[in-house]
């Protein structure tokens, strides 16, 4: 009787466990549903690329800091991202990761065949490498906290991508004006007819 007591006052957790272990039919059922995660058996596979977006095309950026900045498009990674450039010089875009829904394709084009895009930049490059999550207090309210610091390598990358799409974009009139302004709409434009 005791051993039988310490087993249902262990809470409907740990007899689902114990019962488990046991490999026994159940004497006891948790009086509330343990919730066990669904196990998918879908596999996760990049969204495939719209016909209109392809390595060089000019994409205009719908949302976040950049939003109406148009960019180049230099490459899309494993994850169905696009890989979207500025360039920087141009702009002030940085070498960044953006999913296909937040942007719109233009019928322009640059010929990016002779930028070479390291073959480190991935989806990992990107990742975030900052240890604190925001969940703690004290980090949440810090005011003297340190400003994001642009690594090295990241510096180095945007330089060598920059140079090579500058040249040729340096090839088009008036493309390096058309990706510095910022893409707007009036009251009478109508952008399903743009192009």
């Amino acid at each position: 009787i005791m051993a039988r007591s310490l087993v249902l006052t262990g809470g409907p957790k740990k007899a689902a466990k114990t019962v488990a272990s046991a490999g026994k039919a159940a004497r006891f059922y948790p009086a509330d549903d343990v919730q066990v995660p669904k196990k998918s058996r879908h596999a996760k596979v990049a969204p495939k690329t719209r016909a209109s977006i392809s390595a060089g095309s000019v994409v205009i950026l719908l949302a976040g800091r950049f939003r109406g900045k148009r960019v180049v498009v230099l490459k899309v990674l494993a994850s169905g991202l696009l890989l979207v450039s500025g360039p920087f010089k141009v702009n002030g875009v940085p070498l960044k990761r953006v999913n296909q829904a937040y942007v719109i394709a233009t019928s322009t084009k640059v010929d990016v065949s002779k930028v070479t895009v390291p073959a480190s930049i991935d989806d990992a490059y990107f990742k975030n490498t900052s240890k604190t999550n925001g969940k703690n207090e004290e980090e949440f309210f810090d005011t003297d906290r340190k400003a994001a610091v642009v690594s090295d390598t990241r510096k180095a990358d945007q330089k060598s991508v920059d140079a090579a799409l500058l040249k040729a974009i340096s090839g088009t009139p008036m493309l390096k004006e058309y990706l510095s302004a910022r893409f707007s709409l009036t009251k009478n434009d109508k952008p399903h007819e743009m192009q």
